[in-house]
């Protein structure tokens, strides 16, 4: 798979460095970004025009956060669903998957149109493909809503990812990063269900014995497997290639546009931002690599930025009912 190579030109956005950086949205209302540190078990906040940076300890592991529409954020920890009406806020329990916290936990999501939260999980044994997509729906009076998306359980998902909508909302992508593959769905948004699944594209697999390639210039280098994605307002499907040291942007029709090379080894999660829509963010992994691939990519953890042709879409907060 080859596309046009773009030089895009990318800044560290802050000093601060994750162990596994996921998860970021640009915030509309405060101009700041928020992205999460997973294996640091923190929630972060930033102004990438000054650099300056807040952290939240959390209890648990988080594996995604999105805001919410009443303010604040919603967050999946290890062990549960949590609602913060503020930055700093008391956690507030509101649901929890029925999954074995030991060996899974939230990894990908974010919130649709309709103001419900879609977690994808993490089979953290690598070996029971039991990983899959819940919706949490919060919208209506009572008990909070936690369903299973049962379109997607005969995938054998091991690492949940990629998850996005396109821009008029019909269709849902939602990738496996081991199977190195991405799905499409058409998407029922009114009934949140799944329709129509088809592969939207995939990836060569991770060669036996494989090396990092610290030549720049290598034509023979692995490509990487897929991780966090995001879309923008023409519908291209923006996504981070782990352990690729790159950024692929496709067509809705799966036709690779652009692949953005990064100064990183392990870039895990596009947003788009800024108060045009035009910065690309993206998270990385500080985590589990060696003294080599640190000194070859010495902002490996960090928050890096570009600027692009295209905007993205304003992020979408979760709803919940009236009290």
């Amino acid at each position: 798979m080859t596309a046009p190579t773009n030089p895009a030109t990318w800044q560290r956005t802050f000093k601060h460095v994750c162990a596994l950086g996921e998860s970021p949205f640009w915030h509309p209302q405060e101009q700041l970004l928020y992205w999460i540190d997973i294996a640091g078990e923190q929630v972060l906040r930033g102004d990438p025009q000054t650099g300056r940076t807040e952290c939240w300890d959390m209890p648990s592991a988080p594996g995604c956060i999105a805001p919410a529409q009443q303010g604040g954020l919603v967050l999946a920890l290890r062990h549960g669903i949590f609602r913060a009406d503020y930055w700093g806020a008391p956690l507030r329990l509101i649901a929890t998957l029925p999954c074995d916290t030991r060996i899974m936990r939230a990894n990908d999501g974010k919130c649709d149109a309709q103001g419900r939260f879609w977690i994808g999980t993490i089979d953290e044994t690598r070996q029971l493909h039991n990983a899959s997509l819940w919706c949490i729906d919060a919208r209506q009076a009572g008990a909070v809503k936690v369903t299973q998306v049962a379109d997607a359980l005969a995938l054998k998902v091991t690492t949940a990812n990629g998850l996005a909508w396109s821009p008029a909302g019909d269709q849902l992508y939602w990738a496996d990063t081991p199977s190195h593959r991405v799905w499409r769905w058409q998407f029922d948004g009114a009934n949140a269900r799944l329709s129509e699944q088809a592969l939207f594209t995939q990836f060569d697999p991770k060669p036996d014995n494989w090396q990092v390639d610290f030549n720049p210039d290598s034509t023979n280098r692995y490509l990487g497997r897929p991780d966090g994605a995001t879309v923008d307002a023409l519908g291209n499907y923006w996504l981070a290639m782990y352990e690729g040291q790159r950024v692929c942007q496709f067509d809705a029709d799966g036709t690779l546009r652009q692949s953005l090379p990064t100064p990183l080894l392990c870039p895990t999660m596009p947003c788009l931002g800024g108060a045009d829509l035009k910065t690309l963010f993206i998270t990385s992994v500080g985590q589990h690599r060696n003294a080599d691939e640190i000194l070859a990519w010495p902002w490996s953890g960090s928050v890096l930025a570009c600027r692009v042709d295209t905007p993205g879409l304003p992020v979408h907060g979760f709803q919940e009912a009236a009290v």
